[in-house]
């Protein structure tokens, strides 16, 4: 429900979303953008996985929204309103991958950030290559 959403978003330092489609697609808009997020150090959204049955969910769900609404669900822009909304680090897919991408940026993310001891900085820059 949106307000465990709330709940877990502003009690935590560190958040990992792991899911298909979009990451705003799951949360009210509007009450994200009023929310206030200044404990979450860390956001990590691998979300963006898409398959006929999500793409035809998003298809349905997007003739309600607005050209506006559509837009503001890009990742570009879910980053931004995150940003402003407090969340201080932000690691995101920039466009759709496969549920095997994600897996493997799991484990390199997971790997790189708490075995390995890398910065954020240094695990992102390992998964541009």
């Amino acid at each position: 429900s949106q307000a465990e959403w709330e709940q877990l978003l502003t009690n935590c330092s560190a958040f990992l979303f792991y899911g298909m489609e979009r990451f705003i697609s799951h949360t009210i808009l509007n009450r994200l953008v009023a929310m206030s997020i200044p404990k979450c150090h860390l956001m990590i959204l691998l979300d963006l996985v898409r398959s006929k049955q999500s793409y035809q969910r998003i298809t349905n769900s997007s003739i309600h929204k607005s050209c506006k609404h559509i837009a503001i669900e890009r990742p570009t822009e879910t980053v931004m309103l995150l940003s402003l909304a407090g969340v201080r680090s932000i690691i995101a897919n920039q466009w759709y991958t496969t549920l095997q991408g994600n897996a493997e940026r799991l484990d390199a993310v997971s790997e790189n950030l708490l075995h390995v001891g890398r910065t954020t900085g240094q695990t992102v820059r390992l998964l541009q290559r």
